[in-house]
C-alpha cells in the first residue's frame, strides 16, 4: 500500500461546485469512483476463495507459496488506502464482502475480535476487516461534512442472514442519521442541509426489503478485456442503450487489473474519459470507476466533466 499525495488533494470538491449544480441530483453528476476499492490490502498469505475457478483453487493447494502472490499481483487494482482515495476525490466505493472463517492464532490476533469474521476479498481477502473500513470512512466524513459517498456492498461470499442483519446494524449504528435513504432524491443542497452523508446499495434483495435505508443494486457496465480499444467500444454500445432514468449507471474499467497494464493503457482511456458528459441524458455518464485512481489525475478528470453541465444550463 502507498501513501496518497496530499499535494494533489480534492477532498472537498463537491462543497466547491458551483452554487448552480447543488441542487442536481447526484445521479445527473460526475463522480469518481474505484474498481475493489479494497484491493490494496489484499493478504499473500490469504487462501484463494472457493468462487474461483477449480483450477485456481486446485493449484493453491498445490502450491500456495507460488499461487498467492501471483495472484495477489492480478488481483491488486489500488495502491492507496481509503483516507487516500477519498482525499483524492473518490466518492465511490466497490466493496465486496466475504465471510472468513477464523482459525489460526494468527487471524485471531489480527481481528482482536472473534466475531468479526467479514472481510473484503478480490480472488483472495484482505488484511483489513469491513468494520475497520467502515469506521476509517465515517472519521474522514466528520472531517468533511459537505462530502457525500456511495458505498456498494456487493458479492457477497459465505454470508449467512444473521452476518447479513448484523452488517447492516452496525452500518445503521456507525453512520447514523448520515445515511440517505433511497426514498428520497439525493442532490447536494439537500443532503448538506439534512446531514445526509452515505448512500448504502446492497445487493442482496432478500436484505433489501428488509432494510429502508439500503438503496438498490446499483447497475455495473463492466467489459472484461485487456485491450482499452474493446473496452471503450463495450462501454460505447452500453451507452447507446442508455440507462434508466432516474439511476445511477457505474462505468468501470476493468482491463486495468494489474499496475503495469493500467498505467500503459491509461491515457487512451483517459481521453475518452474526457470526451463524455454527464447529465440526465439516457447516454450520460454518472460514476466513473478507474484501477490506481490514486497513481494519475482520473479522479479530477471526472470531477472536472461536471462543467459540462454549467455550459448546458446556460443554454436552457
Amino acid at each position: 500500500m502507498e501513501r496518497g499525495d496530499a499535494s494533489s488533494t480534492n477532498a472537498d470538491w463537491m462543497s466547491q461546485l458551483p452554487e448552480e449544480l447543488w441542487a442536481t441530483p447526484l445521479w445527473d453528476l460526475a463522480i469518481p469512483g474505484s474498481h475493489d476499492s479494497m484491493s490494496y490490502c489484499l493478504d499473500t498469505h490469504s487462501p484463494v476463495l472457493g468462487s474461483e475457478s477449480f483450477m485456481l483453487q486446485f493449484l493453491d493447494r498445490l502450491a500456495p507459496c507460488i499461487v498467492r502472490p501471483c495472484v495477489y499481483r492480478w488481483a491488486t487494482t489500488q495502491a492507496w488506502c481509503i483516507p487516500d482515495q477519498l482525499d483524492a476525490g473518490i466518492r465511490f466505493f466497490d466493496l465486496r464482502i466475504a465471510h472468513k472463517n477464523i482459525k489460526n492464532t494468527q487471524d485471531l490476533l489480527k481481528t482482536h475480535n472473534t466475531d468479526d469474521t467479514l472481510y473484503f476479498a478480490h480472488a483472495i481477502y484482505t488484511l483489513q476487516t469491513v468494520k475497520e473500513a467502515l469506521s476509517t470512512m465515517a472519521v474522514w466524513l466528520e472531517q468533511h461534512q459537505k462530502e457525500v459517498v456511495i458505498l456498494s456492498c456487493s458479492h457477497f461470499y459465505l454470508l449467512t442472514d444473521s452476518e447479513h442483519q448484523a452488517l447492516v446494524c452496525y452500518i445503521t449504528k456507525l453512520f447514523k442519521d448520515k445515511l440517505c435513504p433511497p426514498q428520497e432524491t439525493p442532490y447536494l443542497s439537500q443532503c448538506w442541509a439534512l446531514g445526509q452523508q452515505v448512500i448504502i446499495s446492497y445487493d442482496d434483495e432478500t436484505i433489501l426489503h428488509q432494510h429502508k435505508e439500503l438503496w438498490p443494486k446499483i447497475p455495473y457496465w463492466y467489459a472484461d478485456s485487456a485491450d482499452p480499444k474493446e473496452v471503450i467500444s463495450y462501454l460505447e454500445e452500453q451507452k447507446a442503450q442508455g440507462r434508466a432514468e432516474d439511476t445511477a449507471v457505474v462505468v468501470c474499467n476493468p482491463c486495468l487489473t494489474m499496475r503495469k497494464l493500467t498505467m500503459k493503457s491509461f491515457s487512451l482511456l483517459l481521453d475518452w474519459v474526457e470526451k463524455q458528459t454527464p447529465g440526465p441524458n439516457q447516454t450520460a455518464v454518472n460514476i466513473i470507476c478507474g484501477d490506481f485512481v490514486g497513481l494519475n489525475h482520473f479522479a479530477s478528470v471526472v470531477i472536472g466533466l461536471n462543467k459540462k453541465l454549467l455550459k448546458t444550463e446556460s443554454h436552457r
